[in-house]
């Protein structure tokens, strides 16, 4: 009687498939939880990066706006009798140019992933590559 109520039973190899199955449920969720927590750590120094790049490229913007200002004060203050009107024209072509290159400057610094999550980004690679 006692073989028989233990063929009914459960199989010997269920229990080490849901032991299996539970394993890798809990490896799945720490993995899950590592990743997680490495994004915010990223997301957090990326955001620091961000807004101390943005406090000092606004103060140095203000700073430069001044000397700028006084700078092509004194250039048409002392280009005025010899050029008159033109110097204005000189001066906002030069502007304009320096502007343009400023632009692609930063177009270029934005396009090189300086603000994106590297090492999150390729753990995650590696752990879809091991999945599948």
């Amino acid at each position: 009687m006692d073989h028989q109520s233990a063929g009914a039973g459960i199989p010997e190899s269920e229990p080490g498939l849901l032991a299996g199955i539970a394993g890798a449920a809990k490896s799945a969720l720490a993995l899950l939880h590592n990743r997680l927590e490495l994004a915010a750590l990223e997301a957090g120094e990326v955001r620091d990066n961000l807004l101390r790049a943005t406090l000092i490229g606004v103060a140095g913007l203000v700073v430069l706006l001044f000397a700028l200002g006084l700078w092509t004060a004194l250039i048409v203050v002392l280009a005025w009798d010899a050029m008159g009107w033109t110097i204005l024209l000189l001066m906002a072509a030069l502007y304009s140019l320096l502007s343009l290159a400023l632009l692609f400057q930063l177009r270029s610094l934005l396009t090189r992933d300086k603000l994106s999550l590297p090492a999150t980004m390729a753990e995650l690679r590696k752990d879809r590559d091991a999945l599948l």
